[in-house]
């Protein structure tokens, strides 16, 4: 049970039909449309493998050029113990602990990150309102989506603003950040304290 009567994830005050969840009905909406797409960015991984995949076309059967490299980063993407199927199943196994889910390892990559997914997500309401690590999931599936996402894309990540803390520490921040927490005073600041913070003073050159 919540005690605090604040979203753990966007840190806004709970409406009284959300009081004694530890999500807003926003996230957890957010949550499950970052999990409904994620095994669609999974799946589409392999069109990315090598660099310069969907800008020139496929490759021609018969050319004498040297093979194009392997993109690393996607790769690892891929892989059973990488940075986005370890932690979906390691989440599927905590919510498993707790009587919400039920792991299933079996088949290749995709179809255990789309069992996840659809694990998760069947799960989400009640891990909204029970699960006090809800906070770190949230932010994690976030995390995947986004990475995903600009992968399949093509976007770059979004560009890191610094601003000043009063109590003088710099803080780097995106347009898009949901808020921050200064590391020297521990001040929390929500999305739109954030942005009100003035723009870091640029040193001079040495």
């Amino acid at each position: 049970m919540n005690d605090l009567d604040t979203c753990l994830s966007c840190h806004r005050d709970l409406r009284d039909y959300e009081t004694s969840r530890y999500l807003c009905l926003p996230c957890e909406d957010r949550i499950a449309v970052h999990l409904g797409a994620i095994p669609g960015l999974f799946e589409r991984l392999d069109d990315h493998l090598h660099r310069g995949a969907g800008r020139s076309g496929p490759a021609v059967s018969g050319s004498k050029s040297a093979p194009i490299p392997c993109r690393l980063d996607v790769l690892d993407l891929r892989t059973e113990k990488g940075p986005v199927l370890a932690p979906l199943e390691t989440w599927v196994r905590d919510w498993e602990e707790a009587g919400y889910a039920e792991v299933n390892e079996l088949g290749g990559a995709t179809d255990r990150v789309t069992h996840a997914c659809r694990t998760l997500r069947f799960n989400l309401s009640r891990a909204a309102g029970q699960h006090p690590a809800i906070e770190e999931f949230a932010d994690e599936i976030a995390t995947i989506w986004r990475t995903l996402t600009r992968i399949t894309t093509g976007e770059t990540a979004p560009r890191r603003i610094a601003v000043t803390c009063p109590c003088q520490q710099t803080l780097r921040i995106t347009l898009d950040t949901r808020g921050e927490t200064c590391p020297r005073c521990q001040t929390e600041y929500g999305h739109a304290e954030v942005l009100r913070l003035p723009l870091a003073e640029r040193r001079a050159a040495a």
